[in-house]
């Protein structure tokens, strides 16, 4: 079989399921919300940063992302679905490689929309204070937040592979980003700006003080979302159904 029709399987598999459905929703939702929210406090310290605080939401709405890679894969793995998606690709490598796609495609397109809210959402709630602004800083917002979202939903999906239970995947990660990186996520300039998280929300920044930049903060987040799905693969290939 060839690789269109196995992506088009795979997709409809995402869109006849309500809840990876609301998955989506909810990845645009919360991360507009909470950007609004960022807005409203006024406090301009020096270290107040009008890209970020547009973008806030991010922090919370990548909870969602990586809820829908986590589900879109750890569904095979309920009810014997993995053996009948594998019965009718024998390649591992094809299925998964369009399992991937079809999770990354939605969330990228999904990314940029909420990017694109999000930008005129937290700016209007700013007001002059994000006057300091350039197109080309909004611009990278837009698409930093569509990149980071999507690696985030992929290195789910790859963990859930490895892990085979969404639960699992969910109860590692979702710790991992609410209380692990915010703890060392103010040590600048260590190992801390190379986690995946701190790593990839640097383009959501004006200016970085840290060993990286907005480009390479998303490639090291790329490097660990590749890892992930490497070792996915790697488990679907060589693991029973």
């Amino acid at each position: 079989m060839s690789f269109a029709p196995v992506l088009r399987a795979e997709w409809i598999k995402i869109r006849t399921l309500r809840s990876l459905l609301w998955g989506l929703f909810a990845v645009l939702a919360a991360t507009v919300a909470f950007s609004a929210l960022a807005g409203l406090d006024d406090s301009d310290g020096q270290e107040f940063d009008p890209l970020f605080s547009t973008f806030f939401g991010v922090s919370f709405g990548q909870i969602a992302a990586i809820t829908f890679g986590a589900q879109a894969v750890s569904a095979e793995y309920q009810g014997g679905a993995l053996r009948v998606s594998l019965s009718a690709v024998p390649d591992r490598g094809r299925w998964f490689l369009a399992k991937t796609v079809a999770i990354g495609g939605p969330v990228l397109v999904v990314g940029l929309v909420t990017g694109v809210a999000s930008l005129v959402v937290g700016t209007s709630v700013l007001g002059s204070r994000a006057n300091g602004l350039t197109w080309a800083e909004e611009l990278r917002g837009v698409v930093g937040c569509a990149i980071y979202l999507t690696l985030m939903a992929l290195f789910a999906a790859g963990l859930a592979a490895v892990l085979r239970s969404g639960v699992a995947t969910l109860s590692i990660l979702i710790p991992f980003l609410l209380i692990v990186s915010f703890v060392v996520g103010g040590a600048s300039g260590s190992i801390a700006d190379f986690l995946p998280d701190k790593a990839g929300q640097t383009a959501l920044h004006e200016t970085s003080d840290g060993a990286l930049g907005p480009w390479s903060g998303l490639a090291v987040t790329a490097v660990w979302t590749v890892a992930a799905l490497g070792a996915g693969a790697w488990s679907v290939r060589r693991r029973d159904a």
